[in-house]
């Protein structure tokens, strides 16, 4: 039987009843991310109106006939959801609708992460996090801050996963090459318009795919396709990112747990490398080994670099100001 040497792990997801969830669990429960021998109990949380549904969700994930499962809790109550907790998957947060203000957005994201970063003390210390609900970077700093004592902040990242295969992807396409052939792809600071899609350390079969004929393009048009790529499948679909962003959730946490193999990957992390401190979760090329990351330092940073690597460090310090603001009020500029 597989898994019966294995002691099973507790994975919590919030938002459990939402699209991205439903993409997500056969993939999770495949083996493919924490391994073919690894047995999960699943603690689904989401609202208490959500509950029926969610529910059915669980009979959904019975009916995956899983050797792995380990049975399934579903939940309005985040202390519940996660209790003992190796992992947790933040995927449930407000969204802006038509009309609403930053401010107004912000405000009911700290809320929200706030309440479950205490509740986060119920997991183990040795908990990890992934933030996916947006805005994930800055939501997961008010996580690492409600947490605070009981859950390293090394422990809370953000996806930015998305955005690097959204890059990769387009990279390969663009030469003509395999997704496979490319490498070194690197998406820097805020998961958001401002982000910086950064090629200039690409290989394609170990030659550099930067050169005078496509700087043009990698420097305009290609950056920005990668800026706007969620908000052009939000006005293709009417409907955000599920079955892209279930597959970089996959790829995010089978790298943190199963490592790297020396290779760099997009994540976003608390850290002080590169030039910006570690009270901003920026997304920042890692490497993984053993269930631990390592931000892959010494990559050269050109003034272009550099001046795209500000500006979205520049947006999570303001949003990160904001959240701040909202969970301890100031005097606080008002807000562009």
């Amino acid at each position: 039987m597989p898994g019966a040497d294995k002691k099973t792990i507790v994975v919590a997801i919030t938002g459990g009843g939402g699209q991205i969830a439903y993409s997500l669990l056969p993939s999770l429960m495949s083996g493919n991310v924490f391994g073919h021998d690894q047995p999960i109990q699943l603690n689904l949380l989401d609202i208490a109106p959500a509950m029926t549904m969610l529910n059915g969700v669980k009979l959904e994930v019975e009916d995956l006939a899983s050797p792995l499962y380990a049975g399934c809790v579903c939940t309005d109550d985040p202390t519940v959801a996660f209790a003992d907790a190796d992992f947790v998957i933040f995927l449930g947060a407000f969204p802006r609708s038509a009309g609403m203000e930053r401010k107004d957005v912000m405000e009911k994201n700290v809320g929200i992460f706030n309440a479950q970063g205490t509740a986060l003390k119920a997991a183990k210390p040795t908990v990890k996090c992934l933030v996916i609900g947006n805005p994930a970077n800055t939501n997961a700093a008010i996580l690492a801050k409600a947490a605070r004592g009981a859950v390293p902040a090394r422990n809370i990242t953000a996806l930015t996963r998305l955005d690097h295969n959204r890059a990769k992807s387009l990279a390969a396409s663009t030469v003509g090459a395999s997704v496979d052939a490319v490498e070194g792809v690197i998406i820097w600071g805020n998961h958001s318009s401002t982000q910086y899609p950064d090629v200039r350390h690409v290989t394609v079969e170990d030659k550099p795919i930067l050169d005078t004929s496509s700087q043009a393009y990698f420097e305009g048009e290609f950056i920005s396709t990668i800026q706007k790529r969620g908000a052009a499948i939000i006005a293709a679909r009417k409907l955000s990112s599920a079955a892209s962003a279930a597959k970089a959730i996959c790829d995010h946490l089978r790298d943190w747990v199963l490592g790297t193999d020396g290779k760099a990957v997009s994540m976003g992390v608390f850290s002080s490398t590169y030039g910006y401190d570690e009270t901003i979760c920026y997304s920042r090329p890692c490497v993984c080994v053993a269930g631990e990351w390592f931000v892959k330092e010494g990559l050269r940073v050109d003034a272009f670099s550099r001046n795209k690597m500000d500006a979205t460090a520049a947006e999570l310090k303001d949003e990160l100001a904001l959240a701040m603001h909202l969970l301890e009020p100031a005097p606080y500029p008002a807000m562009q």
